[in-house]
């Protein structure tokens, strides 16, 4: 039923013709406008993009994670020092100057919590600013992670309930209202995947549901040659998805994907047919190890059970620029375990997958 890798091999070939016919990028080709996206300064990193996908309204949080956020990309560019000494003021600043802007989104029980994470990113900028001094990029890595997990941590604790209704049509199927962390083993080593409920739900419900009863243990990947995914979620035997014990039933998933500035999900609808071109998801496909909802090509509601991760190559598929957003459900990034993922290939296979963290976000159908 899911045929993704041979869409995607397919799709690709096509591209590259329609590129090199019409000498523009592939990325930016749209197939109703032919009009290139505007790519902008694309998030590329899986974590980042959860972070900025929490649905908390606090400014000072936000430019807390900017300017950590920022030292990478000045790391990169030629380990400009100034400017990455300004990122740590400044981030610095918001802590000292801005305390209670950080406090006002927190519940009360919770603020002494908050405020302890607060002193340990005080402490934690203080580090790499000794470590800006003496212009060691390693430990300006390390800490910049440290504190950045910090920063996860606050913003996480801001979310005070689930942002909006699901549509009453699909409450006969598992929804995740919040997040939850899915370790994955595979023959290869370990994988670590957040999978975010606020902006996918019902995907991402669907997802933790099967991990819980053990469905994807032992299931072996995908990856057709050239593919630039890498999928999983097909069962042995005639069934290709989730028939559920208690209906008998396929269990098919609705295409879910919110939008930047949307109060919900846009369900049953690719972006496209929707005629957003120009609108950008919440969790796009311009992070390596973007986790996503493999369906029919032209069956929107027909995901259940298999999913893929996009391995990114940004020659390929600049990030800002990408066919997948819109199409395809995204609900949550790998965090750990890159150096796995780029090893593993068909005929792999997942020993076994666990919720570690965030079960209690499931809430099954009554």
């Amino acid at each position: 039923m899911t045929n993704l890798n041979n869409w995607w091999k397919k799709s690709t070939i096509l591209l590259l013709l329609i590129a090199m016919f019409f000498g523009t990028s592939v990325a930016g080709w749209t197939p109703a406008s032919n009009a290139a996206l505007p790519a902008g300064n694309a998030i590329t990193d899986g974590k980042a993009l959860l972070r900025y996908s929490l649905p908390i309204d606090n400014q000072a949080v936000r430019d807390l994670q900017a300017n950590l956020e920022d030292i990478a990309t000045q790391l990169r560019a030629n380990r400009r020092w100034g400017a990455i000494s300004k990122d740590i003021s400044q981030a610095s600043r918001v802590i000292s100057s801005r305390h209670d802007e950080l406090l006002k989104s927190i519940p009360d029980e919770q603020k002494p919590q908050a405020e302890a994470i607060i002193d340990e990113l005080q402490a934690g900028i203080n580090d790499l600013r000794q470590a800006a001094d003496s212009k060691d990029k390693e430990q300006l890595w390390i800490g910049r992670a440290k504190v950045l997990n910090l920063v996860s941590a606050l913003e996480e604790s801001m979310v005070q309930k689930f942002p909006y209704e699901v549509p009453a049509e699909y409450s006969h199927l598992p929804q995740l209202k919040g997040r939850a962390t899915v370790e994955m083993e595979t023959n290869k080593g370990n994988l670590t995947v957040v999978v975010d409920g606020y902006s996918a739900p019902v995907t991402a419900g669907n997802f933790v549901d099967l991990v819980q009863r053990g469905f994807y243990n032992g299931l072996e990947f995908i990856r057709a040659e050239d593919s630039y995914v890498l999928q999983t979620g097909d069962p042995p035997g005639p069934d290709q998805g989730f028939i559920d014990p208690k209906t008998g039933k396929y269990r098919s998933i609705p295409l879910e994907v919110l939008v930047k500035g949307d109060p919900v999900p846009t369900y049953g609808i690719t972006l496209e047919q929707a005629g957003r071109y120009r609108e950008e998801p919440v969790l796009p496909f311009s992070a390596y190890g973007a986790v996503a909802m493999a369906r029919p090509e032209f069956d929107n509601n027909g995901g259940s059970s298999q999913f893929f991760f996009f391995l990114f190559e940004p020659e390929l598929t600049p990030a800002g620029r990408n066919l997948l957003d819109g199409r395809y459900a995204v609900f949550g990034y790998l965090t750990e375990g890159k150096e796995v993922l780029e090893q593993l290939k068909e005929g792999d296979k997942i020993i076994s997958a666990k919720v570690v963290r965030g079960a209690e976000n499931l809430v099954q159908p009554q």
